[in-house]
């Protein structure tokens, strides 16, 4: 019996070294978690057996438990380095279509040929469904879909409206706006441009021009500054082009000597804004000198009573000019935040949310089955996964640029190591006495 005792003890030992040498070896791995052994005594006794004299039958391997502690945050220059800071795990599915479903601490994700994100074992980040603000759609398991990021930003807009805010000059020279030119800077006092874009995603710059007119006397007519507009056509040239009281409206009663129709900008003696004519926006006459096939309808307006413009005696200058078209865009860049919104950006400034990161955790992370390349299935003892949005319970927060690293503490397994090994040697001495009493009985005459 003492040869049986004393064998259970050595397996013990050794199960216990081996797990020891696998925390060590994985000491550097991102994601991994660390486990340790778990020993019950063997004790076998009949029903009507002493129990006071009993003696054990040696030792029994239990379980080999995973410890899920959180690990150190390792930061990285990566925005698809991701670490969860809390219970959470990360959702993989083996391909695209699957409904299968494993889990993940290892955060260390690329873009693979296709445009999908994944891991290194080529497995695909699941991601909740959001709308372009966000908002998840849906937060079921079984509504995650594989990340894939979109190339461009989707489809053009063309420029409808342009937001301008500025001062002008109150001590500018007053000029005559019978002799606009927009090839002559003399003819006007300043100027601003801004980029539009047609229906196709063209660009063109749309150049708005101010002339300071001559103080007619009477208050409702001072301070008062004539608005031409151009838009360069296909090859750049600049076009003049009319102002219009609305989009297919007439155009604006005010016209000069060369026929143009411009607007009118008008400042009280404090320099604050009265209004321009035509009084619901200046609007540009329809881009029919276009000729790359885009819609040649279209009219911009341009909206300068939102923008709180002034007429100071202070250099012009412009305080607000933005446009709400944009062209088609590239991919530059991904930033990811702490809830696990994933933010992609293109080079037509545009922003747009792709998803956001799923993340599950279980009622017991230590039933979870160990799937190798750090990752784990769900079991019974586990129990079913519970998915959820970062930031939400205690599901964590997730921190871009970084990785989690191992949780094992390496001089602790070392000390495990040193401890095994001294039991692996106890329980060989034990079968080296057990033998030496077997050969004192068996030498008995």
């Amino acid at each position: 019996m003492g040869f049986n005792i004393a064998l259970s003890g050595l397996n013990a030992a050794q199960a216990q070294l081996d797990v020891t040498s696998n925390n060590i070896a994985n000491v550097d791995t991102t994601g991994f978690k660390g486990s340790r052994t778990a020993f019950g005594d063997i004790y076998a006794n009949s029903a009507f057996g002493n129990s006071d004299t009993a003696v054990g039958n040696g030792v029994l391997l239990q379980e080999v438990q995973q410890l899920f502690e959180q690990g150190n945050l390792n930061f990285t220059s990566q925005a698809l380095d991701l670490a969860i800071n809390g219970d959470g795990f990360f959702v993989l599915s083996p391909d695209q279509v699957s409904q299968e479903r494993v889990y993940t601490r290892a955060g260390n994700f690329g873009v693979d040929e296709d445009g999908f994100v994944v891991n290194a074992s080529n497995q695909y980040l699941q991601v909740f469904p959001v709308n372009e603000d966000g908002s998840v759609t849906a937060t079921a398991m079984s509504s995650t879909t594989p990340l894939q990021l979109p190339d461009t930003a989707g489809a053009p807009q063309a420029t409808a409206s342009v937001d301008v805010g500025l001062n002008l000059p109150a001590n500018a020279e007053d000029l005559d706006v019978d002799n606009f030119d927009p090839d002559n800077p003399d003819t006007y006092t300043s100027s601003t441009s801004v980029t539009v874009y047609d229906s196709l995603g063209d660009s063109h710059i749309a150049t708005t021009y101010f002339v300071k007119q001559p103080n007619l006397g009477t208050s409702g007519e001072q301070n008062t500054w004539g608005v031409f507009m151009t838009v360069s056509d296909d090859a750049g040239n600049k076009i003049p082009i009319d102002i219009y009281d609305g989009i297919g409206a007439a155009p604006s009663a005010e016209t000069n000597a060369g026929g143009t129709a411009y607007g009118v900008m008008a400042f009280d003696s404090q320099g604050v804004f009265q209004g321009t004519d035509p009084a619901g926006g200046m609007y540009t006459d329809q881009f029919t000198f276009l000729t790359n096939g885009s819609d040649t309808t279209q009219q911009v307006m341009f909206d300068f009573a939102s923008n709180t413009p002034t007429q100071f005696a202070s250099p012009f200058s412009v305080t607000t000019l933005s446009q709400d078209g944009f062209t088609i865009g590239r991919l530059t860049g991904l930033a990811v935040d702490d809830q696990g919104i994933i933010q992609a950006s293109y080079s037509n400034g545009q922003t747009t949310a792709v998803g956001k990161v799923a993340l599950a955790r279980f009622s017991n992370p230590q039933g979870l089955l160990q799937d190798g390349n750090t990752t784990w299935r769900s079991s019974t003892h586990s129990g079913e996964p519970i998915p959820g949005e970062a930031g939400t319970s205690s599901f964590g927060l997730i921190q871009s640029g970084a990785l989690e690293t191992s949780n094992v503490d390496l001089t602790e397994e070392l000390v495990t190591l040193i401890t095994s090994q001294r039991n692996f040697q106890a329980n060989a001495k034990s079968i080296e006495t057990a033998n030496a009493v077997t050969q004192t009985i068996i030498q008995i005459r």
